[in-house]
């Protein structure tokens, strides 16, 4: 089955996109740095990456991206091939799905064949197209597909007595199809009997990737052959490191090997040599120029001059900072919220102009696990980050300069499972603090640990050490407001969300308050999450099933078993049902308007009103651009409106429609406008209003067709009168005044049936 949408884009007249639904809403902060393979088109690159593919001019250096956030279907891209002839490329995912580009827009093809007994990976290793047909090797063996039809064809399952053989590259040439396995190579014509393994051959030879044209290249990790007959190859007298990918191409073998490319015409002989000194995973020539495929840098030319859309170093996230027109990203990692996952990567930052990698981390030879970013609100330029390790010398707080390293805190090098930082976080007094979690608060008592938060001292250029809560090990989130910090705690039994009231003075714990929310206290788990407080003072609670408020939080430090905590009722066809009930709520964030955005483990992403009542936005990665349903982070900027998304998979930007909301009006805008009911069946969106809006639609004879409140500097009407029923073609007038009528709105909405 597949889905063909309409063209969006052209990229130039041989090669174009299509768009999906809101792609011009959404924009995506992907990674274009690990090139996997690109093609040639007159004198042009098409280069695939791991979540999006880039087209690079050579001549102009004009450069754009096609991904999920505008046309695409998917992203972790595993095989990609383009025929210039026929203009058609095909994108292979590590899902088993494909995406078919071509003049008239991009196919989304969801029908991979397998067979009943197959349970293997889906992963399409390897695409090569000849003609109007290309094809897919995947874990089950390969399968035909028509470019033409874009549909499968022909399908052989490499059933060898009770395991499957997995084709690792195959080619057609003079209609036959050779496949490379870890058995030999095997060969079939394109004929009735191809869907029959026992009528294959298979020729022996260790083997990695095979490509073919009037001749054929096989290579394995340190050995390149080529020759006319398969049975009877030459091998090239160079011995490789690690042989990444191979390309016939006119009268050229090109070679890439670990951090090396070589040139070598059809009788063997080396013509040219270049050296990336990084690592690479392909190389072509274009206009007699050579461009190799870096991992980390995007397309080299033979200068070393590195092109690629620019984007953070990794799609791997976890946390995100915004600060002005910055935007820093955490790329580390918890299982279970206690166990370091070691990506091994440092923050990513975009400074405003570009995303810079500090220099620091492409040197260092530490394992890293960075879990937060934060920059110093008064100073931009001063940024703190976590390392989450129980590598000794690793752990700690990190200070950084203008992204160069300036100093290690809190480093445990006697202990290193002990004192874990987790959450930065800045109070409203520029105050720092440190979640830390399995601190050995009674020395004598190894089997007794503390959770509680570093505070920075700027006087001294240290942290010092505070623990309130003895026996709860595990420490996540903090956020602060009105001297007090809120911390999580995901731990089965001894978990809660934890308020501890400092009054401003982090150091003095004498005046100090404390309160520790639990199942007692209304919790529907003590494993919490993530919180948020909200514009009214509600402290929202997520936790391993669910969600929960806490109604004027800074008012219940010191309430005890007292205090409890709510869920959110809504009301399904009559009956009450509880919100995110049983679900993992991963994160929480208020945007200015109040509303709130929840991101739900494998759910999405919720955008709720105010009061959690009405789902405004559901967001998954079936409907929009989201590369994953795991959303580990929600940031909204405030200033733009802008809400970033953080997956595993990398962040995707949603241009949202609340910005900073005042007592006043903004810039009242209406749209879409006119409504035009054969185009659109949905709301018309009315934004930049006050933080309350008392909003009147009136016909032109004056007649009021619709009334509401509105709060959050948003609202959307239905199109329907006040009985129900939709409004009769024609111009409506939308009549705003805030909540105290001294400021004024006014807007015309052209309805067209």
């Amino acid at each position: 089955m597949y889905k063909k949408f309409l063209l969006f884009l052209t990229f130039i007249a041989q090669f174009s996109f299509a768009q999906i639904q809101n792609s011009s809403k959404w924009s995506d902060l992907f990674s274009y740095n690990n090139i996997l393979a690109f093609k040639e088109n007159n004198g042009k690159i098409i280069a695939a990456t791991e979540n999006g593919v880039f087209y690079y001019d050579t001549v102009s250096g004009e450069i754009t991206k096609l991904s999920k956030a505008n046309g695409l279907h998917e992203v972790k891209i595993s095989a990609f091939d383009y025929n210039p002839d026929t203009k058609i490329a095909l994108i292979g995912y590590k899902s088993g799905n494909l995406d078919v580009v071509t003049e008239d827009g991009v196919t989304y093809v969801v029908d991979i064949p397998l067979s009943q007994s197959y349970t293997g990976s889906k992963v399409i290793n390897h695409i090569s197209i000849n003609g109007d047909k290309a094809v897919i090797s995947v874990g089950y063996g390969v399968s035909i597909f028509d470019l033409t039809k874009k549909e499968f064809g022909d399908t052989c399952f490499f059933f060898n007595g009770t395991s499957y053989v997995s084709a690792l590259e195959s080619v057609i040439k003079d209609n036959t199809v050779y496949s490379v396995t870890n058995s030999g190579i095997k060969s079939h014509p394109l004929n009735v009997t191809f869907s029959v393994y026992t009528s294959w051959v298979t020729t022996t030879g260790n083997y990695l990737q095979i490509e073919a044209n009037s001749i054929f290249a096989l290579a394995n990790a340190t050995k390149v052959y080529f020759g006319a007959n398969i049975n009877s190859l030459t091998a090239i007298a160079d011995t490789f490191v690690k042989v990444k990918d191979i390309k016939l191409q006119a009268q050229n073998i090109v070679v890439t090997d670990q951090t090396k490319v070589y040139v070598y015409n059809l009788s063997g002989s080396l013509q040219k040599t270049f050296d990336a000194n990084e690592e690479l995973n392909t190389a072509y020539i274009v206009n007699n120029k050579l461009y190799s495929g870096s991992k980390f840098s995007g397309i080299f030319d033979e200068s070393k001059n590195s092109y690629k859309p620019d984007g953070p170093y990794s799609n791997t996230s976890y946390k995100i900072s915004l600060l002005n027109d910055n935007i820093w990203i955490a790329p580390g990692g918890l299982q279970d919220y206690y166990i370091s996952l070691y990506p091994d990567l440092g923050y990513y930052h975009y400074d405003g102009s570009k995303w810079v990698y500090p220099e620091y981390f492409k040197n260092s030879t530490f394992k890293w696990n960075i879990l937060s970013v934060k920059p110093n609100p008064a100073n931009i330029n001063e940024v703190f980050f976590t390392n989450h390790s129980t590598r000794s010398g690793e752990q700690g707080i990190y200070k950084m300069n203008k992204d160069t390293f300036i100093k290690a805190y809190v480093k445990n090098d006697v202990n290193a499972f002990l004192r874990r930082p987790v959450s930065l976080e800045y109070d409203e007094k520029n105050q720092l603090f440190c979640t830390v979690g399995y601190v050995d608060a009674d020395p004598n008592n190894t089997n007794t640990l503390s959770m509680g938060y570093y505070y920075y001292n700027s006087n001294s250029d240290d942290f010092g050490l505070v623990t309130p809560y003895e026996g709860y090990p595990r420490v996540n989130t903090v956020i602060s407001k009105e001297g007090v910090l809120w911390m999580t705690s995901p731990y089965f039994q001894n978990g809660g969300m934890m308020g501890y009231k400092y009054n401003y003075t982090p150091g003095q714990t004498s005046d100090d308050a404390s309160l520790i929310l639990k199942i007692n206290n209304g919790l529907p788990s003590d494993i919490v999450t993530c919180a948020n407080l909200d514009a009214r003072g509600d402290l929202w609670i997520g936790t391993f099933l669910g969600l929960r408020i806490l109604s004027n939080a800074s008012s219940s430090i010191g309430g005890g078993q007292n205090v409890k905590v709510e869920p959110i009722i809504i009301t399904q066809n009559g009956i009450g049902e509880e919100l995110f009930k049983d679900s993992k709520i991963m994160s929480i964030e208020v945007d200015s308007g109040n509303q709130k955005w929840v991101s739900v483990d494998g759910g999405g992403v919720f955008y709720l009103s105010s009061n959690g009542e009405n789902t405004i936005q559901h967001f998954t990665s079936v409907n929009s651009p989201l590369p994953s349903d795991i959303v580990t982070d929600i940031k909204v900027d405030s200033k733009t409106g802008k809400v970033y998304f953080a997956t595993g998979d990398g962040v995707v930007v949603y241009q949202g429609d609340v910005l900073n909301v005042t007592s006043n009006f903004g810039n009242v805008k209406v749209y879409p406008n006119p409504v035009i009911t054969s185009q659109f069946r949905g709301n018309v969106k009315i934004t930049g209003l006050a933080e309350k809006t008392n909003i009147r639609i009136t016909d032109a004879a004056g007649n009021v067709v619709h009334s509401a409140v509105a709060r959050g500097g948003y609202y959307e009407w239905n199109l329907n009168n006040q009985r129900g029923a939709r409004v009769a073609s024609g111009i409506y007038f939308v009549l705003m005044t805030n909540e105290d009528a001294t400021d004024k709105a006014t807007a015309k909405i052209a309805v067209v049936n």
